[in-house]
Formats: C-alpha cells, sequence, structure tokens
C-alpha cells in the first residue's frame, strides 16, 4: 500500500465574517527563501482581549437569528417561546457592554493552529492570558476559577486565570484561533461514552441516542447547539472535536468519509437526532419541541477495539468567537452589534404568571405554592437568600457540628446562583440561575433542619430531591437559565452579603427581586416536572 497522509479534520471553507482590530503588530521578514510573518506579541494580548470582552457581551448573528425562528414558529410552545423571548431581551441587554450576557463569564479557552512560517519570538500563551487578564479585570466579568492550595483546600484565583490554551502547528504564514468562554453548566454537560463496535448499526444507535439525551437535561440552558462525535483515534481526541463542533468550528467539514480516515459530517443522523430531541419535549427548559437549535453528527476513525462517543452542547449562551493573524493584521470575527432586529414588536402572548409574595411567612409561601400543579409560571416578589456550592458544603459543617440552621435559611427561599461583578450605579452584577443538581446532596438534610423549603435554580433534579420535597413539604422552583443580563437590569432591586463575605462570588447574599420569572418543576406532593417527560 502506498503512504497517504489525510489532514484529519479537512475544513473545506471558511465563510466567517472578520473585522480587523488592527493593522500593527505584524510584519513580514524575508528568511532565506522563506517569508516568516513576525508577530509582536502584544499583538496575542491584544487580540485575547478584544476577543473575551466580544464574546462575552455579544452573540453569532446566526445564533439569534434561531431564537427569532422559534418565535415564528406555529409549533412552538409558549415555554419554548417564552425562553427564547427571553433570551433575545438578554442580547438586547448584554450588547451594551455593561451587563455580560450570562454570570458565569466561563473558563477561558483558547484553541490555536500556528503557522510553521509564524514567529512571536515568545511564550504565546503568557501573552494570550495577559489579554484575557485585561477584560476579566476590567470589566464586569465573574471570577470562577478555583486553585487548589493542597488536596482538599482551594481559593479563587482573583483573575479567572489560568485560561486553557491549546497551540497546534500547521502549515503556512498565518495563525488561526477559535476562543471561547465556557461555562460551568454547559461544561458539566460532556459526556464520553466508551462503546464498541455493537453500537454501529441504525437499531442501537437511535437506542442510544434516545436514551443519552435525557441525560443532558436543561441545566445548561436550552435551546442547545449539540454535538455528538463517534470514533476517535483516543477518548481525549473524542472530546476535544466535541467542543469544537459545538462552537460551529466543523461545519465545513466533508459530508462523506474516505480511505485515509478524514472526518466527515453525517448530515442524515444530524436530522434524526434533531427530530429526536423535538420530540422529547423538553422543549427550551420547560417543556415544548426547542431542545436543541441544531445538532452536528460527526464521524472519526477509532481503534478496532474501542469506539469512544462524546455528547456534549454549546448553550444559550453561544459564546464562540474565530480570530486570525495574517500579513494584512489581526482579525475578529464580526459578532451581531444590534440584536433588537431579532425582537418581534409584539411580545408573544402567554398566560399571566401566578405573583408570589416572598417576604410572607415560609408556612405562608408553601401553602400558596401548594394551590398551583407542576410547570405554573410564577412572577416572584421579595427577599430571596443566594447561597451555591461552597456555602452550602459551609453550612453543612455547621449542622455537623451540632449548631443550628441559619435562620435566613430557614426564612427565605434559596437561590442557587453567584453574581458577576456588579456595574457602577446598578444594584446587581449579571445575576442568572446556576445548575441546581450540584445542590441535591444537601437537600434532605437541609430541609429536615427547617432549611431549603423552596428552592430556585435551573435544570432537572434527581429524585432524592423530589423524594424531600414531598416529606418534608418543599418546593423546587425552575428559572430561566440564561438571560442574567436581564434578570440584573429589571428584576434585582437590591443586593447584600450576608454570610461567609470571603468566599466572594460564593457568598450568602439577600436579594430583593421584583417579577422575577419562574415556574413550579417540583412540589410537596411528588409531582416533577422532568419525572414525567
Amino acid at each position: 500500500m502506498d503512504f497517504i497522509y489525510q489532514d484529519p479534520y479537512p475544513i473545506l471553507k471558511d465563510d466567517t465574517q472578520y473585522k480587523k482590530i488592527s493593522s500593527d503588530y505584524v510584519k513580514v521578514e524575508q528568511l532565506g527563501d522563506r517569508e516568516i510573518l513576525t508577530v509582536d506579541p502584544k499583538g496575542l494580548e491584544l487580540m485575547a482581549q478584544e476577543a473575551m470582552n466580544d464574546v462575552s457581551f455579544m452573540l453569532r448573528t446566526a445564533h439569534l437569528q434561531k431564537l427569532k425562528n422559534i418565535l415564528d414558529d406555529p409549533e412552538a410552545t409558549d415555554n419554548d417561546r417564552f425562553v427564547a423571548y427571553n433570551l433575545l431581551q438578554n442580547a438586547a441587554v448584554a450588547v451594551e457592554g455593561e451587563l455580560p450576557s450570562c454570570q458565569d463569564t466561563g473558563t477561558a479557552i483558547v484553541m490555536a493552529k500556528k503557522g510553521e512560517n509564524v514567529y512571536t519570538g515568545a511564550d504565546d500563551a503568557e501573552w494570550l492570558s495577559r489579554g484575557i487578564f485585561n477584560t476579566y479585570q476590567n470589566k464586569n466579568l465573574r471570577y470562577s476559577q478555583i486553585v487548589p492550595i493542597s488536596m482538599f483546600e482551594e481559593k479563587n484565583s482573583g483573575s479567572n486565570l489560568p485560561a486553557q490554551i491549546d497551540i497546534y502547528s500547521k502549515k503556512g504564514a498565518s495563525y488561526e484561533f477559535l476562543f471561547l468562554a465556557k461555562g460551568g453548566g454547559s461544561a458539566n454537560k460532556t459526556y464520553l461514552y466508551q462503546k464498541t463496535k455493537s453500537l454501529l448499526n441504525e437499531k442501537s444507535m437511535d437506542e442510544f441516542i434516545h436514551e443519552k439525551i435525557k441525560d443532558l437535561g436543561t441545566s445548561a440552558c436550552p435551546p442547545y447547539h449539540l454535538a455528538l462525535v463517534i470514533g476517535g483515534t483516543s477518548a481525549e481526541a473524542n472530546l476535544a472535536a466535541v467542543k469544537k463542533a459545538s462552537a460551529g468550528y466543523f461545519d465545513h467539514l466533508p459530508t462523506t468519509g474516505n480511505m485515509a480516515g478524514q472526518a466527515f459530517r453525517d448530515l442524515e443522523w444530524e436530522a434524526r437526532v434533531h427530530k429526536i430531541c423535538q420530540e422529547s419535549q423538553i422543549g427550551a427548559q420547560f417543556g415544548g419541541k426547542y431542545f436543541t437549535h441544531d445538532v452536528r453528527v460527526i464521524r472519526l476513525p477509532r481503534h478496532a477495539a474501542s469506539c469512544p462517543v462524546g455528547l456534549g452542547v454549546s448553550c444559550s449562551a453561544d459564546r464562540n468567537i474565530k480570530a486570525k493573524i495574517t500579513k494584512e493584521g489581526i482579525f475578529l470575527e464580526q459578532l451581531e452589534t444590534n440584536p433588537k432586529q431579532f425582537l418581534p414588536e409584539v411580545p408573544p402572548h402567554l398566560e399571566a404568571p401566578v405573583e408570589i409574595d416572598l417576604n410572607r411567612p415560609m408556612a405562608e409561601i408553601l401553602a400558596e405554592l401548594s394551590k398551583y400543579p407542576i410547570k405554573t409560571r410564577l412572577k416572584l416578589n421579595g427577599t430571596l437568600i443566594v447561597a451555591r456550592d461552597i456555602a452550602h458544603a459551609k453550612i453543612k459543617e455547621l449542622l455537623d457540628a451540632g449548631k443550628p440552621m441559619p435562620e435566613y435559611f430557614k426564612n427565605h427561599p434559596v437561590y442557587y446562583a453567584g453574581p458577576a461583578k456588579t456595574p457602577d450605579g446598578m444594584p446587581s452584577g449579571s445575576f442568572g440561575p446556576t445548575t441546581a443538581g450540584r445542590m441535591d446532596v444537601y437537600v434532605e438534610e437541609f430541609q429536615k433542619a427547617g432549611g431549603s423549603m423552596v428552592m430556585l435554580a435551573k435544570g432537572n433534579r434527581t429524585a432524592e430531591v423530589k423524594d424531600a420535597c414531598q416529606k418534608y413539604g418543599g418546593f423546587y422552583l425552575g428559572s430561566i437559565g440564561g438571560p442574567a443580563a436581564i434578570l440584573a437590569q429589571d428584576n434585582i432591586l437590591k443586593v447584600e452579603v450576608v454570610d461567609f463575605e470571603e468566599l466572594g462570588m460564593e457568598a450568602v447574599r439577600k436579594i430583593t427581586v421584583k417579577n422575577f420569572p419562574a415556574f413550579i418543576i417540583t412540589d410537596d406532593k411528588g409531582n416533577d416536572f422532568f419525572a414525567n417527560l
């Protein structure tokens, strides 16, 4: 057999619209018969800074159009339209550059391909990190990176560093980039399944997809851009492909395979998986058709003894942006600067929500919620306590030490969230819900102690939470995952720290809310919206 080398991922074209951000920092020098593109590393810093800024406040035009499509679809449910409309409103607020689209402003991830004839004379990852640092320091973004001091002691880095930076080599004299701000919710919904040849037939694949789609749930803020990758020379290669596919990076792969093992998109299975997602009735978070905007199915070569399968998503905060450096300058993907154009003149008609006064005694709040079935849309007014992972662990330490449940956890509903930085003159930074499932292990113990009787967050929960709510008379309310900017602008009136101030964004806060949207997901009678799907 003759030797054949195949580019593993032969992207056939790049139709990205770019804007030039600088003509500086680049020059062409001659080295023998080779032209070398010399890049001042300060150009890398500028590019990373601008990329992370744009991607924190703006979205791709195509993504916003897909939200508009939901509003125009007569088959969309009221819940689908409600979520889509809120996400478009959120985009219109975020684009102003003060409130990021999501409070979880993510892990900064950079994937780069550096041409052999590109020279920087520096540690490129350091200069890219400098740019990322600048944006997170100077904008109203959240520091989410937790660094280990020892096996069990951790601290917030206070800078959102370290970033994940992967640089590959390629031919030529250009430098190509994909920047991502990857939130914890969607990152946690990346799955690897170690399968075998037995999966590779229509019946088994169909059954597998029906089963695993529900693993995704809604905690990563659908509608999703979903990626399914079958195969891979290693598990690591599979998962790397999942991330890039969910970001649209592989949209222009070939659509057929070859004997050299090129990656390709399977358009037939993309349509089939998309239909399965629509028929799941999970919808855009609270039931309906739009669990996914679209699906990418990528087929890769594999070792004969293994068949890794990866499943992952890019969420409603679809924060992906491409960049490149050429001899003409430094360029960034042009994101949408006018999301208001996608908002309809008249909001979608929806049934009026039930208003809940959160300043009443907890027993009265519980009695009021008990009147309504699951899926009831609510409008919350009053006081919430905000606490998430580390705060819950701290409160468990108090209970384990024989101390009482803090009164604030008994007297008020608890909102699982962690805010971004607060802009000048505003009561709150972007402040959307975090994933409820991470707090599931605490619910039974906390409700037994009189706390967490009403919980507000995003996503589906375990049967243990349903059982605890039935046993102790509690409720779990779902908030829309994604529109953190508009919640800060329109629904949060006051924020104050009440405990564990040293935890930064993980501190316990008391907030006052007005017309805060929510749905009854789990009630005091053993009913759960997601269990009924």
